[in-house]
Formats: structure tokens, C-alpha cells, sequence
């Protein structure tokens, strides 16, 4: 997907230990009034601040921003049977999977990131996701046991993945009956892209829209700041976080970070990754596959990737911060 809706520089702010799972926080404003508008998607919450509308406006707008959003949802959800994605999943077929462009390109783009980061982003790993109850299946009573994982892993890997545009038309083919594409790694973002694409069509060149971790501001607010400000210039931004989503089994803490190589939820330092790339889908395929990675390995990819990244890491009992000097690049009268 192009996006062209962020020709004009723009400030986001990094809420680098804020929730991925609650509502953003308001942008404050000094010159004009904001309209804000939030709901639920995706389990999580969207947010999307706009200046000068009228009331009536407002609703209107919030109810083709719900419409889009629930659309979203029903093409990449894996709670609903019916969803696009889930018709794809319980399919046995091996063949060619009729498949619209939208989910073609949510798709190749996270294959990408999956395949630069040595298989840490993986969409595949499904079948390990709902074994640790992250996923439709509820919380396990007991540790999954090495059998189960070596189980669940068998039907996971991007190579079984393949998007095959032909003739026009797109498609999805995996090559075992039983893969399980998850797309909740990347969905916030691709949904943030979309709605930014809705306020372009809208007529809309003041704006910031929010679907959980993945954010997309338009044009300029310097006041709301947290951790840093970041010009992003045209770019998405998305964080990615070990420290919400999480439950306690067995006298351990269970992240919703599951790395793929040993099937089992991260157990690293590495508490946050803040990622600008081009559009918030990038950014948010990119911030996955570093965390899983923890911070040594993830690193060695922003370095031989060129990415602008900001990491925050639990070291004792406090935090150290790092970033990447294409971060840097973005950062605000040198804020930091």
C-alpha cells in the first residue's frame, strides 16, 4: 500500500510506557479546539482527535470511522469465525486462496519484516499464541509442557506462507492443511494507515488518529510530551510493549510476546521498541520482531536495516533508553 496522506512534516509523541491496550491520552492544542472521537476495535481502543468540526460533523465522521474500523476487524480477526482471515485459517485447502488486496498487502508487508528479522515476526505463529491463551483459546491452568510446544510449532513457519498475485487478482496458499495466520501483530497499524487514508478522503488536514500502539498525527503539536517528540515527517510510528499484556502461571509472569524459535513468551529485559518507518503497518511489523528478539539481537537488525528505533530497557530496578541515530534524526530541538 502507497500512502501519500503525510506530504507535510508533523510531530507524534512517544507515551513510551503508556499502554498498547488503553485509550491514547488527548492531544492538547493551544490555537484551536479538538473534536475527539473514540471507540473500541480489535480489542483495544481507537482515538481520533480532529480540528474544527462541527457537531454534526463529528458524528457523522465517527460513524464512518467505526464502519471502516469494524471492517478491518471482520477481514483480519481471529476471535470471529466468519472473518475473512479465519474462513482462510480453517480452510484445509492447500490451494490458492482468493483474497482481497488489502489483506495481499498486510500480508507481504509482514512476510518482509518476518523474513529481515530471521523469523521473529512471524504471523504463522498462531497455533503457539492461542497454546499460551493469547489468542481465541482461554488461559491454560498449567504451563504447556515441551511436547505441546514442539506440537504447536510443527504447524507454524513464513515459509509455508505464500501471497500470489495473478491475472489481477490476489491469493493466499499455505502449504499444511493447519496453518494458522495471526494478524494481530500488524492490524493496529494497518488499520491507523487506513484511517488516515479516510480523513484524506474526508477532507480532513488536521488530525490524529490512534488504533492501540500505532499512531498517525497530521500536522504539528508540540506540547503534548512525555519521553520525546519526534518530527516524523511523513512517516507511521508504532511502540510495541512486554509490559501490559501479560498473566501469572505457575509463579511466572507470561508475556503475549512469543518468540517463535522456542515457542514460549519472551523472557529478556527488553520492556519497549518504538519504531518510525514509512507507514504505521511497517513500523508496527517492525516493532514485533524486535521485541521478540530482545536487545543485543535487535540491534544487530536496526544496524544492518538502517531502522529508526527507541528501546526502553529494564536494567535492575530502574530503566536505560536507547536509540538508533536514524531515531535521533527525528527527534525535536534535541529532545530526548
Amino acid at each position: 500500500m502507497e500512502i501519500t496522506f503525510l506530504r507535510v512534516g508533523f510531530l507524534a509523541t512517544l507515551f513510551m510506557l503508556s499502554a498498547c491496550d488503553a485509550p491514547t491520552p488527548p492531544v492538547k492544542s493551544e490555537t484551536a479546539a479538538a473534536t475527539v472521537l473514540e471507540g473500541k476495535t480489535m480489542g483495544t481502543f481507537w482515538r481520533v482527535s480532529v480540528i474544527d468540526l462541527s457537531a454534526a460533523r463529528a458524528e457523522e465522521l465517527r460513524g464512518k470511522i467505526q464502519s471502516q474500523l469494524d471492517g478491518d476487524d471482520q477481514l483480519m480477526s481471529t476471535y470471529k469465525n466468519d472473518s475473512a482471515l479465519m474462513r482462510f485459517n480453517q480452510s484445509q485447502s492447500t490451494s490458492p486462496w482468493p483474497v482481497s488486496e488489502a489483506m495481499a498487502d498486510i500480508v507481504t508487508e509482514a512476510l518482509r519484516v518476518g523474513y529481515k528479522t530471521n523469523g521473529a515476526m512471524d504471523i504463522t505463529v498462531g497455533p503457539l499464541v492461542n497454546l499460551w491463551g493469547f489468542g481465541p483459546n482461554k488461559q491454560p491452568v498449567k504451563t504447556p509442557d515441551q511436547v505441546q510446544i514442539d506440537d504447536a510449532r510443527a504447524q507454524t513457519g513464513l515459509q509455508h506462507l505464500t501471497v500470489i498475485n495473478q491475472s489481477g487478482k490476489q491469493y493466499l496458499e499455505k502449504d499444511i492443511p493447519d496453518l494458522f495466520v495471526d494478524l494481530s501483530t500488524v492490524g493496529e497499524g494497518y488499520a491507523a494507515d487506513h484511517l488516515a487514508q479516510l480523513m484524506a478522503e474526508e477532507g480532513i488536514s488536521r488530525y490524529l488518529v490512534s488504533v492501540g500502539g500505532a499512531l498517525v498525527q497530521k500536522p504539528t503539536d508540540r506540547q503534548n510530551a512525555v519521553q520525546a517528540i519526534v518530527d516524523i515527517n511523513g512517516h507511521g510510528i508504532s511502540t510495541s510493549g512486554s509490559y501490559r499484556n501479560y498473566y501469572e502461571l505457575d509463579g511466572k509472569r507470561i508475556s503475549h510476546v512469543i518468540d517463535p524459535q522456542t515457542g514460549r513468551p519472551i523472557t529478556h529485559n527488553l520492556v519497549s521498541v518504538t519504531v518510525i518507518a514509512p507507514t504505521a503497518l511497517e513500523a508496527d511489523a517492525w516493532d514485533t520482531g524486535l521485541m521478540v528478539l530482545g536487545e543485543e539481537k535487535a540491534k544487530e537488525i536496526v544496524r544492518q536495516q538502517g531502522l529508526a528505533v527507541y528501546m526502553i530497557v529494564r536494567e535492575g530496578e530502574g530503566f536505560k533508553t536507547w536509540m538508533s541515530p536514524q531515531f535521533s534524526s527525528f527527534l525535536v530541538n534535541g529532545a530526548n
